[in-house]
């Protein structure tokens, strides 16, 4: 099989123009072709009037050898890799599992007698609903911890905020069965490097969940939230058939560490809010990036960790329609492109950098607090991407440095006194009843307060106070985004209009601490046993890179209770 790379084709191309571009690029008649596939599918709109698809293709081929040794110096003509996941290890695979799952198996089956302790998976988002399947896959019935509700529990008492200003602590946005994912674009992209195709993994496991099964191919795929839950309800089922056991409304309040003769120290269980002890030798640590409470406790138990850097700003909303015509032009609306996101960056006189993040197209800005008394914006969008606004987060990065007026101490944990601090003022500026504060953006750019809407609406619910965001943020930040905002509208022609929107705040767009683990066997610096996975831990952002993440940890446990070598 070759893979050929760089296939570029009209916007409108008839059907067999796929063909035809096969036998061009490799100097062949038709009956040389066996079959072929598409493995990616993506577009080129720089030239807003002639957008391209540019093709990845899998073909089968007579005298492929011949073919490979002619192309040689061709870096667009390659064997197609193997992307099949092979377990690392294997323990009594149940038998409804097919052949072919049977064989895939990579290396040895272990006879090792395990340990009697099952491993812990604490958190039920992206990273720990893989780490978990992952687990119940090769045979170890994990139990996973999750302090939020399921799904669709969780997602009324995440409505009861948006509709009536009522706030579950432990079940909102950000808590719950699918983390913080459920609620949002459903992005399945990421620039992560991943020699060992665990992202295909990832996205063929949510195509057996119920997800289209374009976000196989397509450059850029996304499933938005109403199909996130359903998803996630039948990995769930899955991880239950194959012995796992998921308990919700479990929080983990303590993690039990035990000290040996020669000083190492080594997870003997964790302790629940309910007053539980749960013995394992194995945590799984996939706790999201708003799990305040429990990175506290971690570091109170002396678990190493240090803060990171991460962003600050505010959400911003434009029509979708103007986004389309400045991105595809006399284009814009066509199916096969979809609508158009966008991509920004600014580096500031001050030394700041401004860009756009977690961007939503036809999508809502939606209430992601998840501690009382604190206003916290995310953005989100279904599958239709239908909705009347795009919206971004357009943040300002931060490093440690920053951190310092909020909590004097030096403490790693000082980015989250600094996330808390300007997540109360924003819940003040909004009126204290987790209305967000807003802005036009020709006010905030001029300095002035808001007083009426414009042609753009707020998206954001349960509603929007208009008032001066120049106290949203660091002086810092609000100087950085002034500067940043007209630099875009010379990027995209509208961005900077009077009457867009910006919703504040925005701090949880990644976690502010980092729980380091050794990269070759993913446990803690400092705590054997103990694996930090995730966005939480500091080692992913977004599904697709927390899935990964959770698929090399749940493999890094297998090694570790098996005492098995990494088959190469």
């Amino acid at each position: 099989m070759l893979r050929l790379t760089d296939i570029k084709l009209p916007l409108d191309h008839a059907e067999e123009a796929l063909a035809a571009a096969i036998r061009a690029k490799l100097h062949i008649g038709a009956q040389a072709i066996r079959s072929y596939g598409v493995f990616r599918r993506g577009y080129d709109a720089r030239k807003r009037g002639a957008i391209q698809l540019i093709y990845t293709l899998d073909v089968d081929v007579a005298d492929e050898a011949q073919l490979l040794q002619r192309f040689a110096d061709d870096p667009h003509v390659r064997p197609t890799p193997d992307t099949s996941y092979r377990f690392v290890v294997s323990r009594d695979i149940p038998a409804a599992e097919s052949e072919d799952q049977k064989s895939a198996i990579h290396g040895r089956t272990v006879q090792k007698e395990l340990h009697s302790h099952r491993p812990v998976v604490i958190g039920l988002g992206p990273c720990g609903l893989f780490a978990g399947l992952l687990l119940a896959q090769m045979g170890f019935r994990p139990i996973i911890l999750e302090r939020g509700k399921a799904v669709r529990e969780r997602t009324k008492d995440t409505w009861d905020l948006w509709r009536k200003h009522n706030l579950h602590p432990e079940s909102n946005v950000q808590f719950g069965e699918g983390g913080a994912g459920t609620f949002s674009d459903g992005k399945l992209y990421s620039q992560i490097s991943d020699p060992n195709h665990y992202g295909r993994k990832v996205l063929t496991e949510f195509v057996k969940a119920g997800a289209p099964e374009e976000i196989i191919y397509v450059s850029k795929p996304h499933i938005g939230t109403f199909r996130l839950v359903t998803m996630v309800e039948n990995m769930r089922n899955t991880i239950e058939s194959l012995g796992g056991e998921i308990r919700f409304q479990h929080r983990v309040d303590d993690l039990l560490v035990e000290t040996d003769a020669q000083g190492t120290r080594h997870v003997r269980g964790v302790g629940l809010a309910n007053g539980e002890t749960i013995r394992t030798d194995h945590v799984v640590l996939a706790l999201g990036h708003s799990a305040r409470d429990t990175v506290e406790m971690l570091h109170e138990r002396g678990v190493y960790l240090e803060a990171k850097p991460f962003s600050i700003g505010f959400r911003v909303e434009h029509p979708q329609s103007m986004i389309d015509r400045a991105r595809f032009g006399p284009q814009a609306g066509h199916p096969l492109l979809g609508a158009a996101d966008y991509k920004l960056v600014h580096h500031c006189r001050n030394g700041r950098s401004v860009y756009s993040f977690c961007m939503c197209p036809g999508g809502t800005v939606v209430a992601a607090a998840s501690e009382p008394g604190r206003v916290v914006t995310n953005g989100m969008s279904q599958y239709s991407r239908n909705e009347r606004n795009a919206n971004a987060a357009i943040v300002v990065g931060i490093d440690p440095a920053d951190f310092v007026p909020y909590d004097g101490s030096g403490s790693p944990l000082a980015g989250i006194a600094l996330q808390r601090h300007w997540e109360s003022r924003a819940f003040e500026l909004g009126g204290g009843t987790y209305d967000a504060p807003g802005q036009l953006v020709g006010d905030f750019i001029a300095g002035r307060a808001s007083t009426a809407w414009g042609e753009v609406q707020p998206s954001y619910k349960p509603g929007v106070r208009l008032t001066d965001l120049s106290h949203a943020l660091p002086d810092y930040a609000v100087e950085a985004i002034r500067e940043a905002m007209p630099a875009f509208d010379r990027k995209i022609k509208g961005f900077g209009r009077a009457d867009a929107i910006f919703t504040a705040v925005e701090t949880r767009t990644s976690s502010p601490v980092r729980i380091r683990r050794n990269e070759d066997d993913c446990q803690s610096l400092n705590t054997r046993g103990l694996f930090p996975a995730g966005e939480g831990a500091g080692y992913a952002g977004g599904i697709l890179s927390a899935g990964v993440d959770g698929i090399r940890v749940a493999e890094a446990v297998a090694l570790s209770i098996t005492g098995a070598a990494h088959a190469d």
